[in-house]
């Protein structure tokens, strides 16, 4: 193969790489700035409800476009950004939430890691315990008349 040939062929595949990604944004008309820095800070703060470990504005999936449009037009109806939460809580429960509330459905969310953590350590130092008495009890008594 030619050197040119080469070339043109990686060209063509550099821009169908870019192609790809540039295809995987979608643009939102945005009057200004402030509004652009509103709506990626929102969509930061959201969870994409299908991918679960990526925001709404990392996520590709089809939902999280959705729900990008979604927010988009809330805000531009001109709700605040608590009632566009309240609006997502309400329709996909507080999981939508990076930061849920502490509240009666969530409280294992904020705690049982601690109470996991807790419970290793209790387990941790009852068979350590437990293996020392053991070892106390099967040495030979004798050792110390020699």
């Amino acid at each position: 193969m030619s050197v040119s040939k080469w070339i043109l062929r990686n060209l063509v595949m550099l821009c169908l790489l870019f192609a790809g990604a540039a295809a995987a944004v979608d643009p939102m008309p945005f009057r200004d700035a402030a509004e652009e820095a509103r709506f990626r800070a929102l969509a930061a703060e959201l969870r994409c409800v299908m991918c679960q470990n990526q925001s709404l504005a990392d996520s590709s999936a089809p939902i999280a476009r959705d729900l990008r449009r979604e927010v988009f037009e809330l805000m531009r109806d001109g709700k605040s950004d608590a009632e566009i939460k309240a609006f997502l809580v309400e329709r996909y429960t507080d999981f939508v939430l990076y930061k849920p509330p502490l509240n009666e459905r969530t409280w294992w969310l904020w705690f049982a890691p601690v109470l996991t953590l807790l419970a290793g350590a209790i387990t941790l130092v009852v068979i350590v315990r437990r293996r020392a008495k053991a070892m106390m009890a099967s040495k030979p008594e004798s050792e110390d008349a020699w």
